[in-house]
């Protein structure tokens, strides 16, 4: 790779956060133009085994699935197999008849929970999580007989069957009120499987995987892959970072089988190889390499903020200050209010650490992976980008 930018700033932040233990490992790539301008793995796959860090090492992508997601949604929409504007229950049984929690107990729901409700996060679903209202308590109830199923029974819900449960659930708000982090993109992955007759994960292999060649991208991780698997850690109390021996999100069989419930919010494993190929298509139109994945239009659609003002009061993470929502992504649109990048840059990440971020305006694709439950917060990855941008710009 032809080096034509100074990027030593970037690459002792790189060597901080290793040496500071924020990560164990780190990886960063930033495609711009097309080109590979940086590409950086610095540490340990796996410290106790002393394992390093690779270019083709494999990540849990957690939350940077969705994007996938939504991407498989709109491919069907190109192929007008499904209306954004289509109720879910068309598809799946269980949002029929929707209702929702209120105070004045549960009332039938104002409308239908339709897709792009799940694309941008506003069905009123929740995940699992007590102690916050009677949707998330019921959600975690859900998910308690997902895993005692798993454990008990050696088998879980597929993935139609545990999204048919989730919408029997009442929701916390009436569909399109307000945006709630929430099981919104495993539900997408269900109503793909139904509409597109195949299960969600050869879906994916089939419309995205294969023509893009994300050859090591997947819900499990095959057993002469399982080197090049990345440990997972969690920091302790005391701020030193442990791996991790737990899944969470219906994620039991520790990418060792193709597992019954393909989370479409935080099931696949990649690569940076893999996910360049995958923002690099959506960078370009939604063609990688010659081949066509989805039009224009529904890159555009899901790259710009679908919100209304109302709707993204709920969008308050420190993460998502300037920011609006599109599909199943952030989308910057007040970078003065941000700690990093520019207007119209979208992306998303996911609770292992690892993001991703396009700007479209600039034509760059910024890629970091790291594998630390929680992630390290917004401030390590906006000095690294702010650091590229730097270096771009000099």
């Amino acid at each position: 790779m032809k080096q034509e930018y100074d990027f030593s700033a970037v690459d002792r932040l790189l060597q901080e956060q290793v040496k500071n233990n924020a990560a164990y490992g780190c990886a960063v790539r930033v495609i711009k133009d097309g080109k590979r301008v940086y590409d950086s793995v610095v540490g340990y796959a796996d410290k106790e085994e002393e394992k390093p860090l690779c270019k083709d090492t494999i990540y849990r992508l957690y939350s940077m699935t969705k994007p996938i997601t939504a991407a498989a949604a709109m491919i069907l929409y190109d192929r007008g197999a499904i209306d954004l504007h289509d109720s879910v229950c068309k598809y799946l049984e269980g949002f029929r008849d929707a209702s929702v929690h209120t105070k004045d107990g549960i009332v039938r729901a104002k409308r239908d929970v339709e897709i792009i409700d799940l694309l941008t996060m506003t069905a009123g679903l929740m995940y699992p999580d007590r102690g916050i209202n009677p949707t998330g308590e019921m959600t975690a109830d859900l998910f308690d007989e997902f895993y005692r199923r798993a454990f008990e029974e050696g088998t879980t819900f597929d993935t139609v069957e545990l999204c048919n449960s989730i919408g029997k659930i009442p929701l916390f708000a009436h569909p399109g009120e307000i945006w709630n982090y929430s099981a919104c993109a495993d539900v997408l992955g269900a109503v793909i499987e139904k509409a597109s007759g195949k299960r969600f994960g050869d879906f994916l292999k089939d419309e995205i995987f294969t023509p893009l060649g994300m050859a090591d991208t997947d819900f499990y991780v095959p057993d002469e892959k399982r080197e090049r698997l990345a440990q997972i850690y969690l920091r302790d109390e005391k701020g030193v970072l442990n791996p991790c021996d737990w899944q969470h999100l219906g994620l039991v069989y520790k990418y060792t089988k193709r597992p019954e419930f393909e989370s479409g919010g935080a099931g696949l494993v990649s690569t940076v190889d893999d996910y360049e190929k995958f923002a690099s298509m959506l960078l370009c139109g939604g063609v990688y390499n010659g081949v066509r994945i989805l039009t224009e239009k529904s890159v555009d659609l899901i790259s710009h903020n679908l919100l209304t003002d109302s709707q993204r009061a709920g969008l308050n993470w420190e993460s998502c200050v300037g920011c609006g929502y599109g599909g199943l992504m952030r989308v910057l649109e007040a970078p003065e209010k941000a700690l990093s990048g520019k207007a119209g840059e979208y992306g998303w990440d996911g609770w292992t650490g690892n993001y991703f971020c396009n700007d479209p305006k600039n034509r760059l694709t910024f890629l970091y992976f790291i594998q630390v439950c929680g992630g390290n917060g917004v401030t390590p990855i906006a000095e690294l980008k702010n650091a590229v941008y730097r270096a771009l710009e000099n």
